[in-house]
C-alpha cells in the first residue's frame, strides 16, 4: 500500500493585520519587516472563536470535501499545533468531537514548524503497515494570542500569524503517494527558539519566559544548512535531481530562507510556491496552507513530484517527497 494525499484544505481568519497596522503599536516599519522577512501582512484570529481546534475543524471540512470522502471513513486523526486550546487534552480529541466522529483514535504531535513533515511520516507508517486506511491530518496554529505586540516583542511578533491546513491521506495501490520522509532533531539548541512557560505560569522574575524567544541569526544560519541537508538526502534516496521537482513548498518561516534554498538548488520561480507575504509564519500550518492554495491554482497535477521541507524549534527539521 502507498499513502497518498487525496484531499487538501485550509482556513485563515478574516482579520488582516498589515505591517502598517503594527507600526501603530510598536516601533517598526513596513519597509523593515518586508526587508527582513518578506512579510506584508498576516491574519490574527480571536483566541476563542479562532482557536487552534476551531480553525483546524474548518480546514478539515475543506479537506474532506476536496477528497470526496465521507468523514465517517476516517479512522485516525493526527493533529499538530504548538498552541493547543487546552494544556490538556490535546486538540485531536476536540476535533474528533466537533466532527462528530465515532470513537477513532486521535494523536497529537508537537514538532512546531516541522509538524507537517513529521506528521506525514507518521501517517505513511500507519498506512504502510495496514493499520489505518484513511487519516485526517490537521495542522493549526493560534499564535497571535501569545505574541507581545509591543516594541519589546517586535523581533518575533511581526513574523507570525494564525491559520490552519489539513490533508486527507489514504491507502492506495496506485503509483503515487508519499515516497519518503527524512527527519532530524538537535536538542542542543532547544533554548534558542522557545516559549518556556505558558502565560502566567512563570514567577515574577521569569516573566520574560512567558513570551516566545528566538535567536534569529542562529536560527537563520541553521535553517539554511538543515533545509539543504534534508532535501539533498531525499533527492538521493529517490534518485532525483532538483530539476525533476515540479513543485517545492518550503515551510514559510522567512522569505529570505526560501530564496536562499531556491538559489542553492537552482530552482525556477515556477518550481517554488511561497505565500508568506500574505500570512506570515503559521508554523506547522504553513506548508499545508500553501499546498491547499497551490492546489486551488492548479499548480499541482497528477504525476507531479513535490517536495516539502521544514525547520523549526527543537531544533527539528525534515523533508518529504510526494508523487502527486
Amino acid at each position: 500500500m502507498n499513502a497518498a494525499i487525496i484531499g487538501v484544505g485550509h482556513h485563515v481568519p478574516d482579520n488582516v493585520v498589515t505591517n502598517k497596522d503594527l507600526e501603530k503599536v510598536m516601533e517598526t516599519s513596513d519597509e523593515w519587516i518586508k526587508e527582513r522577512s518578506g512579510i506584508k501582512e498576516r491574519r490574527f484570529g480571536d483566541a476563542i472563536e479562532e482557536s487552534s481546534s476551531r480553525m483546524g475543524y474548518k480546514a478539515a471540512l475543506m479537506a474532506l470535501q476536496n477528497a470526496k470522502i465521507d468523514k465517517h471513513d476516517i479512522d485516525l486523526i493526527i493533529f499538530s499545533t504548538l498552541n493547543p486550546d487546552y494544556f490538556f487534552p490535546g486538540c485531536g480529541v476536540l476535533l474528533q468531537r466537533d466532527l462528530e466522529l465515532k470513537e477513532i483514535p486521535a494523536l497529537d504531535i508537537r514538532q512546531q514548524c516541522s509538524g507537517f513533515v513529521y506528521g506525514l511520516s507518521v501517517a505513511k507508517a500507519y498506512i504502510n503497515s495496514g493499520m489505518y486506511k484513511n487519516i485526517l491530518f490537521v495542522c493549526s496554529e493560534q499564535q497571535s494570542a501569545m505574541l507581545d505586540l509591543t516594541t519589546r516583542g517586535r523581533n518575533i511578533s511581526v513574523l507570525f500569524g494564525d491559520g490552519a491546513g489539513a490533508v486527507v491521506i489514504s491507502a492506495t495501490i496506485e503509483d503515487k503517494g508519499i515516497l519518503s520522509t527524512h527527519l532530524y532533531s538537535e536538542g542542543a539548541f532547544a533554548e534558542e527558539l522557545t516559549l518556556k512557560y505558558l502565560q502566567g505560569k512563570g514567577t515574577v522574575e521569569e516573566k520574560d519566559d512567558n513570551l516566545p524567544f528566538m535567536n534569529g541569526p542562529l536560527v537563520f544560519k541553521h535553517a539554511v544548512l538543515r533545509f539543504s541537508q534534508a532535501i539533498n538526502e531525499g533527492l538521493i534516496v529517490n534518485n532525483l535531481k532538483p530539476e525533476n521537482l515540479d513543485l517545492f513548498i518550503p515551510h514559510q518561516a522567512n522569505l529570505r530562507i526560501s530564496e536562499f534554498i531556491q538559489k542553492k538548488l537552482n530552482l525556477t520561480d515556477n518550481q517554488v510556491y511561497n505565500n508568506i507575504e500574505k500570512y506570515g509564519n503559521t508554523t506547522s500550518a504553513s506548508i499545508p496552507i500553501a499546498l491547499s492554495e497551490a492546489n486551488k491554482k492548479g499548480k499541482v497535477k497528477p504525476g507531479d513530484m513535490v517536495c516539502f521541507a521544514a525547520f523549526g524549534s527543537g531544533f527539528t527539521w525534515g523533508s518529504a517527497f510526494v508523487k502527486w
